[in-house]
């Protein structure tokens, strides 16, 4: 994608700034695409690269309610035709124990409680859908050097095409991932957590299909869980796996060739997915805690990971930034409606406490997963086994569990619910 000339009355001028053009940030761009919205993007790697953030290996798992918010803006059919696994079942075991509980999309007269999409596709699709929009001006590559609030206007200073350039804006909105320049720069305090873990990544085959069953297994290191996937041909015998580890494993398992690597899968997961045949590139990522103290200031908004980054363990933290762009997208359009100035502080407060419960409820249990499922004390050990049982016999609390999983938590935003932002 190249920039393009901005479609305003001023070159410089714009109502709204989204620096970070990865998944998240292009995404809100998306979103607003039918408002009259004059909206730059800042993104510091080039698209189409593997560099970029939305253009790298991984995989997501996009719960039922991320797919609505797709669906709302116009993208799901172009996602879907570049395949996407839909999640039918969810086993979820305790090594070492006899607890497990099954989630299952038919009993709750679902198609599907989420899907598993390549990263790659959904940045490829969301950058195509930039592309044709008229009122996205795209700064790329550009980094931000500095940014200034003022009562009537935010100003950003962006290295572009070797030289410096000055942009206004009524709104800035920091998507820039966790270690979001915008954020740090303006000085907004964050509550870290290191869990002294790392997520390895990979793709790996198994000898038998995998019939749309994702597994979540908790171990003495942390959590490891396989998400169902398609290879190349279409076989739909891959899965993509999360494996945690602790940082003592680290050294040996990058030393590890790929039959050690399979032996020593097959060894911690168990056979309950099947014999696992082969592996991929591996990817090792430090796990983090962060949540920032402030979601928003006059002229400013951050979302995605530059607001809360999650362990990977429910595989909520993309979920988590679309739904804020479901509602931060819907604020600001029903604040043009309305006459409202879109960097006001009144207007943004809005979109800070509609997100506040999702943000709590989401962080909270995540860690909480971690803690309580990384812990080998014998009476926590019995009582979470004890609580997996329950869950697997108590209809109600499974309902409950598999809607907030799917992301239907509190007021829906218009998007969440099919609808135009």
């Amino acid at each position: 994608m190249n920039a393009t000339k901005p479609n305003a009355t001023k070159l410089n001028e714009f109502d709204l700034v989204i620096v970070g053009g990865g998944l998240v940030g292009a995404s809100l761009a998306c979103a607003l695409a039918e408002s009259p919205l004059r909206i730059a993007m800042v993104e510091a790697q080039p698209f189409n690269t593997e560099q970029h953030p939305g253009f790298d290996a991984r995989t997501v798992a996009l719960a039922a309610g991320s797919q609505q918010i797709f669906n709302a803006m116009g993208l799901w059919e172009a996602i879907a035709a570049q395949g996407v696994t839909p999640i039918r079942r969810i086993h979820v075991s305790d090594r070492g124990h006899a607890g497990s509980a099954h989630l299952d999309a038919a009993e709750q007269g679902l198609a599907a409680m989420g899907y598993v999409a390549d990263i790659r596709v959904l940045g490829q699709v969301l950058s195509r859908q930039l592309e044709q929009q008229a009122n996205v001006t795209l700064f790329c590559p550009a980094s931000v050097k500095a940014v200034q609030f003022a009562p009537a206007h935010a100003k950003v200073v962006l290295q572009h095409d070797d030289a410096l350039h000055e942009i206004t804006a009524a709104l800035v909105v920091a998507a820039d991932g966790g270690n979001s320049f915008i954020r740090n720069d303006s000085g907004i305090a964050t509550f870290t957590l290191d869990y002294h873990q790392s997520a390895l990544i990979s793709n790996v085959a198994v000898d038998r299909p995998h019939r749309n069953i994702a597994y979540e297994r908790f171990t003495d290191s942390g959590p490891m869980a396989l998400l169902p996937t398609r290879d190349e041909q279409g076989n739909d015998n891959t899965f993509a796996l999360v494996w945690t580890l602790k940082p003592e494993q680290v050294e040996a398992v990058q030393g590890w060739d790929e039959a050690t690597f399979l032996s020593q899968l097959q060894q911690r997961f168990g056979e309950r997915a099947g014999q696992f045949t082969r592996s991929s590139q591996r990817h090792l990522y430090p796990l983090k805690f962060l949540q920032t103290r402030e979601h928003v200031r006059p002229r400013l908004a951050v979302i995605g990971n530059a607001a809360h980054t999650l362990h990977p363990v429910a595989g909520q933290g993309f979920n988590l930034g679309l739904r804020d762009v479901a509602v931060l997208s819907q604020v600001l359009i029903d604040a043009l409606a309305q006459n409202d100035d879109p960097g006001d502080l009144g207007v943004l407060r809005r979109y800070a406490r509609w997100r506040r419960r999702d943000h709590l409820q989401t962080s909270l249990a995540t860690d909480a997963l971690v803690r309580v499922f990384s812990n080998n004390f014998l009476p926590l050990a019995v009582a979470r086994n004890l609580g997996l049982t329950l869950l697997d016999t108590l209809p109600p609390l499974k309902k409950q569990l598999v809607r907030h999983a799917m992301g239907y938590v509190g007021k829906l935003p218009r998007l969440a619910r099919g609808l135009k932002p």
